[in-house]
């Protein structure tokens, strides 16, 4: 079942030997179903949206336009993503474990490799333009156009959704008129659409690359009224309800085979060294500021205020649905829909983080403006990562779980089903190698390229089709000194995983029968686990000899 392996030489050179660590990738022909010509490509970023948040995943929210995009599509059931926002997105766009390429932890002294060939650099050759719009946090290549490839970026530093600088092209700009108090979710669909359009009038059909990154439903909770209006009274009967009402829809879809795990209302949950000392929380409710305590233990002013928080968050994934909706519109309008290749996913599961951040909350103010900085916290977290365990930065299912929606009428035959094929960001960019007949580099900026790990979805897209991989591997550290080392590896249906909360123990689980994390058969099964923890070790060395090693022409 698990490959077995020896490492006994760290230069670069021997890591290509290493086919179950690090297989090249060979772009290959499907034989289940012929591709037509180069498609456009858009991927679209969610930023701590929970698993099953969206309609089509089993969510209350109303996503209709994104649902549609399932309905026409296929859904992955057990993507992966690397549990927070840096990692995920230099991961993605490097086609890299974060850890191999100085994103986790992040060094700011250590830049990032040169060999790293991002995405948009790779689709270049191609002869695809390449756009970006929102979000960045690939710090240690912060600029879009210059570092990361893109030909055109609008890059937003947001403070909230509604106050944030602008980097265009990579250079500061003031905020337009226009944008000044509106609606980042709104003005990031904007400069995507505003690309597209310039793309259409001086390239016609040359196809092109769209990487779009909203911050919602990133805290601070901010949405605008009207959205906020669909969502009054959702939520009054709390989060231990919408988690039943969620898990039943999810069992009817087909995407959940186990029960819905308790809350851990005796876990810590949240970054608690960071939430400000304050007579506000207090006055708020302190229950559950740091775990997800059962909603019958608050108060009536808790729970007025708790549903509130539910309700703005409601009100953020909503609007993203909309503005997935008016970029669709301009890709129909454009005559390129049909050969668009459309991902949707989320950088991480719902986050748990501290209540109150920033600028504070003003509790005499409407909720929802820049005036509530407010988190989702655990209970809302733990409802909106259903049917999995935790939340944003751990490796347990619900931190790294992620939807992933593949949308592509020319491509994909095979409409509205699913795919259990486990799957992973660094996955995207041996994709679309595939999808463009192109083949990994082995030498860039002068250095040797180390192999990709990722394994190209391109036989999924297909009825019948599957990906076969060897492991799947994690580790998140975390941003500050005492935060929780997360660790995990899967392989085949088998998960180890350790939580720094839970004093690095590993824990052995059977995600075939148990992807809820709730029987731990580490004391029944000593020797897979002692295998597995092995070949993690293994692996992690990996990704340091990745980063560390000098390989600059050493072919």
């Amino acid at each position: 079942m698990i490959k077995t392996f020896l490492m006994n030489d760290i230069n670069f050179p021997f890591l290509k030997t290493l086919t179950p660590l690090c297989a090249f990738i060979i772009p290959g022909i499907i034989q289940a179903q012929e591709l037509p010509r180069k498609p456009n490509v858009v991927i679209i970023l969610a930023d701590d949206m929970g698993y099953s948040d969206l309609g089509c995943y089993g969510g209350e929210i109303n996503t209709p336009n994104i649902d549609k995009l399932a309905n026409n599509g296929i859904r992955f059931t057990q993507f992966y993503n690397a549990g927070r926002c840096w990692p995920t997105r230099s991961s993605l766009l490097s086609g890299y474990y974060p850890n191999a390429i100085n994103m986790d932890p992040i060094h700011p002294q250590k830049p990032c490799p040169v060999w790293v060939k991002t995405l948009p650099q790779y689709l270049k050759e191609a002869g695809y333009k390449t756009y970006h719009s929102g979000k960045w946090h690939f710090i240690n290549k912060p600029l879009p156009v210059g570092d990361g490839g893109f030909d055109k970026s609008f890059c937003d530093e947001a403070n909230g959704q509604f106050s944030y600088e602008q980097l265009l092209n990579d250079k500061p700009v003031e905020v337009h008129d226009g944008d000044k108090g509106k609606y980042l979710t709104i003005v990031q669909t904007d400069h995507a659409i505003e690309f597209l359009r310039d793309h259409k009038e001086n390239y016609g059909n040359t196809p092109f690359f769209l990487y779009l990154a909203y911050d919602a439903p990133h805290f601070p909770l901010m949405a605008l009224q009207e959205d906020i209006d669909k969502y009054r009274e959702r939520y009054n009967k709390g989060w231990d309800y919408l988690k039943q009402e969620r898990w039943r829809k999810m069992k009817k879809l087909g995407l959940v085979n186990h029960p819905v795990p308790p809350s851990e209302v005796d876990v810590n949950q949240t970054y608690g060294h960071l939430m400000p000392d304050s007579v506000l929380i207090d006055s708020l409710g302190n229950k559950e500021v740091l775990y997800p305590v059962a909603w019958n233990r608050l108060t009536r002013k808790e729970k007025k205020f708790q549903s509130i928080k539910m309700t703005v968050h409601a009100a953020m994934v909503d609007r993203i649905d909309q503005e997935t909706g008016r970029l669709i519109e301009q890709l129909k309008s454009m005559g390129a829909f049909e050969n668009t290749l459309i991902f949707f996913l989320s950088d991480n599961g719902a986050s748990a983080e501290i209540m109150i951040r920033g600028n504070g909350h003003d509790v005499h103010t409407k909720p929802g403006n820049d005036s509530t900085y407010l988190c989702l916290g655990p209970g809302w977290a733990n409802a909106s990562n259903t049917p999995f365990r935790r939340y944003k930065s751990w490796t347990h299912e619900g931190g790294i779980s992620t939807p992933l929606i593949v949308h592509w009428p020319d491509g994909i035959k095979d409409k509205g089903k699913l795919r259990s094929n486990p799957g992973h960001i660094i996955d995207f960019i041996p994709t679309l190698l595939d999808l463009t007949g192109l083949h990994q580099v082995e030498t860039w900026q002068g250095s040797l390229v180390p192999p990709l790990p990722g394994k190209s979805l391109i036989p999924a897209f297909a009825k019948g089709g599957t990906v076969n991989r060897d492991y799947l591997y994690f580790h998140h550290h975390g941003l500050f000194e005492n935060d929780p080392d997360n660790r995990a590896l899967r392989t085949d249906s088998w998960k180890i995983v350790s939580s720094g909360t839970d004093n690095n123990k590993w824990e052995l689980y059977n995600l075939g029968t148990d992807r809820g994390e709730q029987n731990d058969r580490s004391e029944e099964m000593p020797e897979l686990l002692e295998m597995m923890v092995k070949k993690w070790t293994e692996i992690e060395r990996v990704q340091n000899i990745l980063y560390h090693q000098n390989i600059k022409d050493e072919k």
